[in-house]
């Protein structure tokens, strides 16, 4: 069952992931782990830094607008497909090839929570939503504000207190943190320029579960790093400082002040 599930994980990945490189900021384990999770669409769930909302796929078109950006934006929802198990069958001349996924009733759309909304003076995400053309608020949750300036009714979503994840950003004056998010009783590592891009030197130690942290002392100064996970580099997703190689390769940036 966990091999089907990590399966299913980087398939959906491949299925939404538009040309983009910030559609990669939400995909982490734990968020495509919550969003399969979810067994039919319901009120927004927080998941880290980012918010699930989920509808019904037979609605022809959701969006999501936020108060914080005035309600400019609309974040249009994405159809969620499950990869089913193919059985080659025998087609007839003119039959087509059947679809290799299947529609799991849901649509969603994933937003990260701005830095400033996780501050302690504002905890909350207002917010409307767009249902074929029509601004209503979200019926599946049921706390709502009218704007008394405006009169429109919006949803608002509570924000929980927050954890701070270790950041290389935010570690030690003398070395960094590093966190990284996969299934229990995986096996992690770290590399960078700071040990010769040895993939096996520094393993993270997890707890909680899923959870591998590691701090490595280090002398002030700028260092480039990847984790290594099931044999495959992958990017830190809590930072955004990233260095390109001439092969097209990426690696994190971080600098111990």
């Amino acid at each position: 069952m966990k091999t089907i599930i990590i399966i299913l994980l980087f398939t959906v990945i491949a299925l939404f992931s538009p040309v983009n490189t910030k559609a990669s900021d939400w995909e982490t384990h734990e968020v495509v782990y919550q969003l399969l999770s979810i067994q039919e669409p319901g009120k927004p769930v927080i998941q880290d830094d980012f918010i699930i909302f989920t509808a019904d796929s037979s609605i022809r078109r959701v969006g999501v607008a936020f108060a914080y950006e005035n309600f400019a934006n609309i974040y249009w929802f994405r159809r969620l497909l499950i990869p089913q198990d193919r059985i080659n069958p025998v087609l007839l001349p003119g039959e087509k090839e059947p679809s290799p996924n299947r529609d799991s009733g849901i649509q969603f759309h994933v937003q990260r929570i701005p830095n400033f909304i996780k501050d302690v003076e504002l905890r909350e995400v207002e917010y409307r939503l767009i249902v074929n053309g029509l601004w209503i608020t979200d019926p599946s949750h049921s706390q709502t504000r009218r704007d008394p300036v405006s009169g429109l009714s919006m949803s608002v979503i509570s924000m929980p207190h927050r954890s701070v994840t270790p950041n290389p950003l935010n570690g030690l004056p003398n070395g960094l943190s590093f966190t990284f998010y996969a299934p229990p009783g995986e096996t992690v590592t770290v590399a960078g320029s700071f040990n010769r891009w040895d993939p096996f030197m520094y393993e993270l130690r997890e707890g909680p579960a899923g959870v591998y942290n590691l701090t490595i002392p280090l002398p002030p100064g700028t260092y480039q790093y990847v984790f290594f996970h099931r044999g495959e580099r992958h990017l830190d997703q809590h930072n955004y400082n990233r260095a390109y190689a001439r092969d097209g390769s990426a690696a994190n940036v971080a600098v111990v002040p």
